[in-house]
């Protein structure tokens, strides 16, 4: 990637540093003259279109956001296949590399660094975001001693991913709260437990929990509590085990409610402690700064010939608010001291000073208060015989020869300066070209003079309320930048008043409301209303209609779709099957099934009623059961024989009881019951009269 401009605009220098998800460079942003970190996500999310609404949209939030602990995000974009994000460059290292070159931190070094990361943190809470990845990587420690965090969003758009399994727990194993492990929730309180284990970490140098596997580290705080910072060093306040005990309670509700509560208890432990001010020290082998001095080893200077060797053993004895044993010392530093000087002036200068580093902490010390041991151990240096005085030299002939070396020194440092002068003017602004004024020209016209000018040219149109269509609005790079010879400039080219698209047949509320900020409208929540043509969550309509023209910027009231309006069920009452599946058919309705009931009102075959009732208003596209008569009409048997009245009414299904003076068939039916035309379930008695 190094030498590649991102969105012509961004040139990469170096690489920083690598991530599981994504790759950090140093760039420049040739429109602004400044230097950027830009991180350069995984070529994987590049085409996953949840994963970059959910990018931008964290993005801006963070953007939004103000905060001197904040790092400052500048642009996000895609160009290709690299999906980006441009923010502000922190010079100076991370504290990951900052415990890795001094170990612990005593309690004022690391109240230094957790206040500005819970300031943080507290800004972005209160705008209803979560960090969800806090942990020394993420916090950046620049030159001047400033302290800030990155990394906002991105485990929460990664998360959103479709590449994303659902069974990967985000974040870094060693600082994830237990609900983050157990469920994937995070809130304002899983950064409160992260900012615990950050602080546990600075206190003693290592994080509560390990294992042989990152899962195994995550599933461990489900089960244990975070030990306090004192049982595993001496030396740590109880004020501040108090202050990592509150933060990283397993259950969120006993925990801190959000950083700035946990800000406040960090502070109150400070005043109570009266811990002194600190500028926390930048790393001095870190990762964007490459060509950093590697770090010095001890070293004990060697006394002159005869003198002898004085050594000053300097012990750091810490306490808190109370004494400490023998056993609690820091390691012994050994300072070099040169005969003659005071022991006194090898410590370092003005320890206590507000915003001064405290270069005398040994790694792994703890306490703002020292006492110092000092003791003088003389090391006598075997003797030497003196050596013999050196021949002197004859003082005019050594000017004359540093006279001359100087002029020598001067006259190729000349030449070195213009040979490099007109190597930069070659390669720099002899190499470039101004880009022409094209603004208020045709597409034509502009094209011509871009091409005259030695560049190429591509068109990228923009809405514009008061320059006609296709009339040039401008370059980007802007008139008068300065670019590569055959380099390319874009265009703007006006499109006139943007006008309000139109709805697709689905009706997605997320394509709808992107190609309305494509067009520069602002879509708005326009209430909701019903829609036999857009399914419920779609965009049914849209204010001011499709096809209006607006000025750019304009708000669009999106009216969302709350699915068919509901049906009033119809009386299908004495109606046969077909016709009732038909009306319901028209109403939107389906028929489920169909039952059979008795109902001495209505014929068998015909339907009875509904389930639900008829008048009962149902949602469009729902099921109705329809109930249908089996009730059989008794014909009139009156002036029939007993023998073929029998015989038809069992055919019918029915039972069939005859009261007659003689039992003979032949006899006469003079009255039957039910009546005739009458309507009785099938298998119920019919009773019929007879004589004689």
């Amino acid at each position: 990637m190094v030498g590649v401009v991102l969105d012509r605009r961004y040139r990469i220098e170096s690489r920083i540093a690598r991530g599981g998800m994504s790759t950090v460079y140093r760039a420049t942003d040739l429109r602004l003259d400044r230097p950027v970190a830009v991180k350069i996500m995984d070529p994987q999310f590049a085409a996953d279109p949840q994963f970059l609404a959910r990018f931008e949209f964290e993005a801006r939030a963070v953007a939004r956001l103000n905060h001197p602990g904040l790092v400052a995000v500048y642009d996000q974009g895609q160009d290709g296949d690299h999906v980006f994000l441009v923010m502000e460059l922190v010079e100076g290292g991370t504290l990951r590399e900052l415990l890795r070159e001094r170990g612990p931190m005593p309690p004022h070094a690391a109240a230094a660094v957790a206040a500005p990361v819970l300031g943080a943190l507290a800004v972005a809470h209160r705008a209803g975001l979560v960090h969800r990845d806090v942990k020394p990587e993420n916090v950046l420690i620049s030159e001047a001693g400033e302290v800030k965090i990155a990394d906002f969003g991105l485990v929460r758009a990664v998360a959103a991913a479709t590449t994303t399994s659902r069974s990967v727990i985000l974040g870094t194993a060693a600082y994830l709260s237990p609900e983050q492990v157990t469920t994937g929730s995070a809130d304002a309180r899983s950064d409160v437990y992260s900012a615990g284990v950050l602080v546990f970490e600075m206190l003693t140098g290592h994080t509560p929990f390990t294992g042989d596997t990152s899962l195994s580290v995550a599933y461990q705080r489900v089960e244990k509590d975070v030990p306090d910072p004192g049982s595993w060093i001496e030396g740590v306040p109880e004020e501040f085990d108090e202050l990592v005990r509150r933060a990283t309670e397993r259950e969120p509700g006993a925990r801190f409610d959000d950083a700035e509560a946990m800000a406040r208890a960090l502070g109150e432990a400070c005043d109570a402690l009266d811990l002194p001010r600190y500028r926390v020290p930048a790393p001095r082998k870190s990762a964007d700064t490459p060509n950093a001095a590697p770090v010095a080893a001890p070293a004990v200077a060697a006394a002159s010939h005869k003198e002898p060797a004085t050594t000053v053993i300097t012990t750091a004895t810490a306490s808190a608010g109370s004494s400490a044993s023998p056993s609690t010392h820091a390691p012994t530093a050994v300072h070099p001291v040169v005969p003659g000087r005071r022991a006194a002036d090898t410590d370092s200068p003005d320890h206590g000073s507000p915003d001064h580093a405290d270069p005398a902490i040994p790694p792994g010390g703890h306490h703002p208060t020292r006492t110092m041991h000092t003791k003088v151990v003389t090391q006598p240096h075997p003797r030497n015989d003196p050596e013999p005085p050196a021949p002197r030299t004859d003082h005019v002939s050594d000017q004359r020869r540093h006279r001359h070396s100087v002029i020598g020194w001067i006259v190729a440092i000349l030449v070195i300066a213009l040979f490099m002068g007109i190597a930069g003017w070659w390669l720099g602004a002899g190499r470039l070209t101004d880009v022409p004024t094209v603004n208020g020209l045709d597409r034509a016209a502009a094209v011509s003079a871009i091409e005259a000018a030695g560049l190429t040219s591509e068109v990228r149109g923009e809405y514009s309320d008061d320059i006609p269509p296709e009339t040039v609005l401008g370059t980007d790079p802007p008139a008068g930048s300065r670019v590569p010879d055959g380099g390319s400039v874009a265009l703007l080219v006006s499109l006139g008043p943007p006008t309000v698209p139109n709805i697709p047949g689905s009706g997605e509320r997320s394509v709808v409301e992107d190609e309305l900020r494509r067009r520069t409208f602002e879509p708005v929540d326009g209430g909701s209303a019903f829609s036999t043509t857009v399914p419920e969550g779609g965009v049914a309509a849209l204010d001011p209609a499709p096809g209006a023209v607006l000025p750019v910027g304009s708000e669009v009231r999106v009216v969302v779709s709350k699915g068919s309006p509901p049906v009033e069920l119809p009386d299908l009452t004495g109606r046969t099957v077909d016709d009732a599946r038909r009306i319901l058919d028209d109403a939107g309705l389906t028929v489920s099934e169909v039952d059979e009931v008795f109902d001495p009102e209505v014929d068998a075959g015909l339907v009875s009623g509904t389930d639900p009732e008829a008048g009962t208003e149902v949602r469009a596209g729902g099921t109705v059961t329809l109930l249908v008569s089996d009730a059989v009409k008794v014909p009139s048997m009156l002036g029939r024989s007993v023998g073929s009245a029998r015989a038809e009414l069992e055919d019918l299904g029915f039972v069939v009881s005859v009261r007659q003076v003689a039992d003979s068939d032949r006899s006469v039916v003079i009255a039957q019951s039910p009546g005739a035309n009458g309507r009785a379930e099938e298998g119920s008695t019919v009773t019929l009269t007879a004589l004689p």
